[in-house]
């Protein structure tokens, strides 16, 4: 049995009430698999106008947390 046989035959036993959450997941996995796109003109334009105002100084985003004083837990709300 392959893995798309086995996942219709597991699906199929979901109860119709539970498929939400089921179409939830599948929904997150597709968009796993969404191809990286190249940037294109204005990307790069945005992209040279950052490194310019930051003289190309690359932060962590853990360091922009800890120097406006924030949290993970901070975002969450």
């Amino acid at each position: 049995m392959s893995n798309r046989e086995l996942a219709i035959k597991l699906l199929n036993e979901i109860p119709e009430s539970k498929m939400i959450f089921v179409v939830d997941i599948l929904k997150s996995v597709k968009n796993m698999f969404i191809d990286e796109v190249k940037p294109d003109e204005w990307d790069l334009k945005m992209i040279q106008e950052a490194e310019k105002e930051n003289n190309g100084e690359k932060v962590s985003f853990d360091e922009i947390l800890k120097r406006d004083g924030l949290t993970y837990a901070d975002l969450q709300n």
